[in-house]
């Protein structure tokens, strides 16, 4: 793509979109985690200046097993393992519902910041270990920072609730019959992550809790392909019901689920730059974005865990544009399965598909010497 070309990040934020895979655990800016630490009276686990450096932390652990690692810095050196013990970290310094609330604000607010309108938002209640047996206080904490937020005219938010791979059956099934009790508000999925290569196939254990889930008027998202080979994404759309499966990559080596994925409409959340820097692929020019993209297949591009991995989503989409050689038009398509992916409602599905139309329209008129004037 030449320079003349190019879209640039202005643009990508000006286009309207949404955002279907992103970790509120990992929306904490670094003076984010001074601050809390600082309430906190705990140490840092390494140089403030290079927090989100694993291997320049005082004590770094390395996993015997675990999904991707290898890099010589960042986030990505302990490998996934390595990366969600950093985000347990994070997490447990937010003690109290006035933080919980602000998280989830400036959350918001950093999604408004790169064009978002609509977020779906993953999180994991057993990474937030001040709260543990207070889950309903948390989210209504959360809930709280959201509606102010909407209320300031920021990004409206759905929240998925996650369930980690460890967990038993029947905690999974304990939690989303909370979730089909409570009805807790901005709460729109079910969700699964974790360390597919530490955990194994965890499908069948959480058959039950994804069907009640469904039965319940619940969303279902699960996370898949990444560590795992295809069989992860299978089991998530055979046995898990699953809509859309954040990241999902690894489906571009068995052609029948390609298939599959492109039949039943079934959309993949993909984070590139979290493939790259947990080692799940060498560099982007071999990431299977754009193949699957061109078998058929709805892909959107996310962050996932944008303020440790160092970026935001309009970084994001340019990085893909430039890689791949999109143009404007296909990340106006881009913008569209975001929308369609997304768990937001009717009404603004439609509000913001004709913003997307109306904005490309506008990008594809042309200059005059009226309008420039």
């Amino acid at each position: 793509m030449t320079a003349a070309s190019r879209v640039d990040e202005n643009t990508i934020r000006a286009l309207p979109k949404a955002e279907v895979h992103v970790h509120l655990e990992g929306g904490f800016e670094l003076i984010d985690l001074i601050d809390l630490a600082k309430a906190a009276g705990v140490a840092l686990p390494g140089p403030a200046r290079s927090l989100f450096d694993v291997s320049t932390h005082h004590a770094p652990v390395h996993d015997d097993v675990t999904s991707g690692g290898g890099a010589a810095n960042g986030v990505g050196v302990g490998g996934l393992s390595g990366f969600l013990r950093f985000l347990d970290w994070q997490c447990s310094l937010v003690t109290t519902a006035e933080q919980a609330a602000r998280v989830a604000y400036r959350f918001a607010a950093r999604e408004s910041a790169s064009g978002v309108r609509y977020a779906d938002v993953v999180v994991n209640p057993t990474h937030w270990n001040a709260w543990n047996g207070r889950t309903p206080e948390l989210f209504a904490a959360f809930a709280a920072g959201l509606d102010e937020a909407r209320q300031d005219g920021l990004a409206s938010i759905g929240l998925c609730v996650s369930l980690l791979r460890s967990q038993s059956r029947s905690e999974a099934r304990d939690l989303v019959e909370w979730m089909t009790a409570a009805r807790p508000a901005h709460v729109v999925a079910l969700s699964v992550d974790g360390d597919e290569r530490v955990s194994g196939r965890t499908g069948e254990k959480f058959t039950e809790a994804f069907t009640l889930a469904r039965d319940a008027g619940f969303h279902r998202t699960v996370h898949a392909g990444e560590s795992s080979g295809p069989e992860g994404v299978w089991d998530a759309v055979d046995l898990l019901h699953a809509e859309r499966v954040d990241h999902g990559v690894r489906s571009i080596e068995d052609p029948a689920l390609v298939r599959r994925l492109v039949d039943d409409g079934i959309s993949l959340g993909i984070c590139p730059r979290s493939n790259v820097s947990l080692g799940i692929y060498p560099d982007w020019a071999s990431h299977p974005v754009e193949r699957l993209r061109a078998a058929g297949v709805t892909v959107t591009v996310n962050t996932d865990d944008p303020a440790p991995l160092g970026t935001r989503l309009e970084s994001e989409w340019a990085i893909c544009a430039d890689t791949f050689g999109w143009d404007l038009a296909d990340l106006g398509q881009l913008a569209h399965n975001s929308v369609r992916a997304s768990f937001a409602d009717d009404d603004l599905k439609s509000g913001l598909r004709a913003e997307i139309d109306l904005f490309l329209s506008d990008a594809a008129a042309p200059v005059t010497a009226e309008s420039a004037s």
